[in-house]
């Protein structure tokens, strides 16, 4: 505890109150804040270090997927010795899809600390997903493998990786609906139509046809997020017979 106190007693308010913040999300104390400040600096900050390089997150997002990756593959490994190549792969999927690193970022707040020059209402989705990632980049730099795995296993493994669970975790709506149509030998298309909203934001509307029929729709800012909205109704309509 003197330790602590002394390490703030030589900080900034400012950076006292962040040390604080990450000791408490982390579980341990950090040692560099510099790796912890540019995995909450977004790019539109603009700021560089002293030989002109960009300091921001997206250098510790690749870093941090990298980590992640490793530390579940492992933990596959460890806890399925029966598991092939393939079903390790997919399970690995389903731990770090952009959707649970998403709600990841979101359970720690991690875009509260984020330092940018535009509002945060203007960031896409998977900004709480970047930022798990640059936190996790920024952890194994600072404190090396150890404390990453243990932040991995604190905040990921132990609240959310159930095997059973997650064999039945479907990863996309979109690839499930094919491969039931598929082998029910059932026809199926999407089509994109006409989207008369008036947000400012384009927006994609998508049918999902099943034996010539209009079974769900969908409406997002890509075609890609639409036919995994349709698809994902589409499944719950049906969800019955496809199970």
């Amino acid at each position: 505890m003197k330790i602590v106190q002394n390490i703030l007693n030589s900080r900034s308010d400012d950076d006292g109150n962040f040390f604080l913040m990450l000791r408490k999300m982390l579980g341990f104390s950090p040692k560099h804040l510099g790796f912890y400040r540019k995995a909450f600096t977004h790019r539109s900050a603009n700021r560089k270090d002293r030989d002109g390089n960009p300091m921001n997150y997206e250098r510790l997002e690749f870093l941090g997927d990298t980590m992640l990756s490793t530390i579940i593959s492992y933990y596959l490994f460890k806890m399925v010795p029966a598991g092939d190549e393939g079903y390790l792969t997919k399970m690995r999927s389903k731990v770090v899809s952009r959707e649970h690193l998403n709600e990841l970022g979101k359970e720690l707040g991690l875009v509260r600390h984020i330092d940018s020059r535009i509002s945060r209402e203007s960031f896409g989705e998977n900004i709480h997903g970047n930022l798990f990632e640059a936190l996790l980049g920024a952890i194994y730099l600072d404190r090396g493998y150890k404390y990453c795995e243990k932040f991995v296993y604190r905040r990921v493994i132990e609240p959310y990786v159930d095997i059973e669970r997650l064999e039945g975790k479907i990863i996309s709506y979109k690839s499930f609906v094919i491969e039931w149509c598929q082998k029910e030998k059932k026809s199926f298309s999407f089509e994109v139509y006409e989207d008369s909203g008036n947000e400012s934001v384009r927006h994609f509307s998508v049918r999902l046809f099943i034996e010539g029929k209009v079974i769900s729709k969908g409406r997002a800012t890509s075609k890609k997020k639409a036919e995994e909205q349709a698809s994902k109704r589409a499944y719950y309509a049906l969800q019955d017979k496809m199970q």
